[in-house]
């Protein structure tokens, strides 16, 4: 009887302790600042965790990922690459390379996805396109050709310019290509290394990435800064056996920045624990406040059969509903969502229009991790 007793006392003890974690993780998922985050399962596809996914935002340097995509795609990483001007005069944040030096294209990619050197993002597409105009319109077809339907480029850096927009959902769909890529894993996982030049100067480089030395599970990420996008990261994480992708864009600092993508990564483990189930939150300030867009967004869990649509946030006053899995078929789940810090039910503003962001007031993508 005793011992019945003491199990039962036990299995309450870790009920108590389950839903104290659970409490704990909702609470940092839906305390994030940043204007919209995603969080997703690499490897079908399924959203753990939404913020304002389908709001169009400013990508700055985690354009430099889809930069990267094209390249492996048209060129070898042995490839030699020389420097051009523009190149060189490509600011703010700059490898140190010379008009004239000659480099692999293996030794731009780790500038521009390390140390997000914007002269050799511009070197990288010159040397596939022959200019950056043509390496854009490449840049903007794969895109499409990934799903990411609501993310257009303007140029291989991401610097400053009208046009040019993503959606966190975008940005976690195109990690999740990008870390199908051995060499880019590789890059973005390394936290320091040193590149030559043909002629024999080498250029020491250190990952932007700062939970490079926190986090011993973290796949590699993507960091980006401009004034008006403010702090923007996409990584993949490993956690019990799964890759866990985390998107964040419009943070209002680089401190910040790490400590919800952590939060993110937490939440987004319990939810493929079972501990939680998926969330969308929809903060309505972001939607309405400048520069932003509604977009099309929807859910898809990708199986071995193929692409599913799963479903779709709908605008108006509509309920969300997003992937699960149940006896390892993808199925329909309805979900909470969360609008401001009280209130459970979806309530959306009628669509307003929305004022062109003013591009004049931007800063260049050049903050230290």
């Amino acid at each position: 009887m005793k011992s019945v007793k003491k199990f039962i006392s036990f299995l309450f003890l870790i009920s108590l302790l389950t839903l104290h974690f659970s409490l704990l993780t909702t609470a940092s998922a839906e305390e994030i600042r940043s204007r919209a985050a995603v969080v997703m399962d690499a490897v079908t596809g399924r959203v753990l965790y939404a913020k304002n996914p389908d709001l169009r935002l400013l990508p700055a340097s985690t354009t430099k990922l889809m930069t990267a995509l094209v390249v492996l795609e048209r060129a070898h990483l042995n490839d030699v690459v020389t420097i051009s001007k523009k190149a060189v005069n490509t600011a703010p944040t700059r490898s140190g390379l010379k008009e004239g030096d000659k480099v692999t294209i293996e030794t731009l990619l780790y500038a521009a996805l390390m140390k997000s050197a914007n002269d050799a993002a511009v070197a990288l597409a010159e040397a596939v396109a022959g200019s950056e105009e043509e390496f854009v319109t490449l840049m903007n077809t794969k895109a499409i050709a990934i799903g990411a339907n609501d993310t257009r480029y303007i140029n291989a850096n991401g610097l400053p310019g009208d046009g040019q927009y993503i959606t966190a959902y975008d940005l976690a769909k195109i990690m999740r290509q990008a870390i199908k890529y051995p060499v880019m894993k590789e890059i973005m996982g390394t936290r320091m290394t040193a590149v030559s030049t043909e002629a024999g100067k080498t250029i020491s480089i250190r990952n932007t990435n700062k939970l490079l030395w926190s986090d011993d599970e973290l796949v590699g990420g993507k960091t980006g800064y401009t004034r008006q996008a403010r702090h923007c990261f996409v990584c993949a994480g490993e956690r019990a056996n799964e890759t866990i992708i985390v998107a964040l864009l419009g943070a209002p600092s680089r401190g910040i920045l790490w400590k919800e993508t952590e939060d993110l990564m937490a939440f987004g483990s319990s939810v493929m624990s079972n501990l939680q189930e998926p969330v969308v939150y929809l903060a309505k300030n972001d939607h309405d406040s400048l520069g932003a867009a509604r977009a099309s967004y929807v859910v898809q869990d990708e199986t071995s059969a193929g692409k599913a649509k799963m479903g779709k946030v709908r605008k108006g006053r509509h309920s969300v509903k997003i992937s699960s899995r149940k006896r390892g078929r993808a199925v329909l789940a309805r979900n909470k969502v969360r609008h401001g810090k009280n209130t459970r039910a979806l309530k959306l503003a009628k669509n307003k229009r929305v004022k062109k962001p003013n591009m004049a007031v931007q800063d260049e993508d050049g903050v230290k991790g």
